[in-house]
């Protein structure tokens, strides 16, 4: 099972998260291409950091919203916002190699629904022939593979779920889970099986192919160590997606 974390958010003398302790414990690394967070040498400390621990790196694009920390949906046209993903794509390649794209906060969430901007997407990935990370039977899954691109189908073990398996919007209750116990438990459950509980209490059954821990929320090294770590004791090797 594939294990992964969003990386390089800071810019310029602010800092988020912990990227050196992060890359010891994923296995794939969503790193921030600077309109939503991350600069040229966060994006250049981080990719050389992970090819020298073998994580795979991954661009992880968004809306140009830098202050908004791109949890906030741009209205812009399509083919705009396709040039706006490969040129992130193409910065972040100038540091190391890229392995797949994964939208980022406002963006990701549009794009399980709005197929406008889940086509964007789709063409800034086949631009370099790119897998996309994303969540299943979304929108820009179906687009992705229609477009023959390898779709990688992510859950979060720290994010609530609504019983239609999207994410309980930030802000709600429920939204972020942070017992680390809990936590732990969804992690193998999920990668065993499939399997998460909604808010709601129902059953949710979806293809998780990469499991994600927010590198961003208070405590998430610890978090993600028991994770990978629950994982391992379970027989779940982590590793990178085929």
């Amino acid at each position: 099972m594939d294990l992964n974390s969003d990386l390089g958010e800071g810019f310029g003398i602010w800092t988020l998260g912990d990227d050196e302790a992060l890359l010891e414990i994923v296995t794939s690394a969503n790193v921030a291409c600077g309109f939503h967070a991350g600069d040229p040498s966060t994006m250049r400390r981080v990719c050389a950091r992970a090819v020298d621990l073998g994580v795979r790196i991954g661009a992880q694009v968004s809306y140009n919203d830098l202050a908004g920390f791109g949890r906030r949906r741009v209205d812009i046209d399509a083919a705009t916002l396709t040039d706006e993903l490969r040129y992130q794509i193409g910065a972040l390649s100038a540091f190391g190699p890229i392995a797949y794209v994964k939208p980022h906060g406002a963006l990701y969430h549009t794009t399980a629904a709005d197929p406008g901007h889940a086509s964007a997407v789709v063409a800034a990935a086949r631009s370099r022939d790119l897998p996309v990370l994303c969540q299943p039977g979304s929108v820009l899954a179906e687009l992705a593979a229609e477009a023959g691109l390898r779709v990688v189908a992510e859950g979060f073990v720290d994010r609530g779920y609504l019983p239609d398996g999207r994410l309980v919007p930030r802000g709600t209750d429920g939204a972020v889970l942070t017992d680390v116990d809990a936590v732990t438990e969804r992690a193998v459950r999920m990668a065993r099986t499939g399997e998460v509980v909604a808010v709601d209490g129902s059953l949710v059954t979806l293809p998780f192919e990469s499991l994600c821990v927010h590198g961003d929320t208070p405590g998430a090294v610890a978090m993600a160590s028991a994770v990978r770590a629950a994982l391992v004791a379970a027989g779940i090797q982590p590793m990178p997606f085929a």
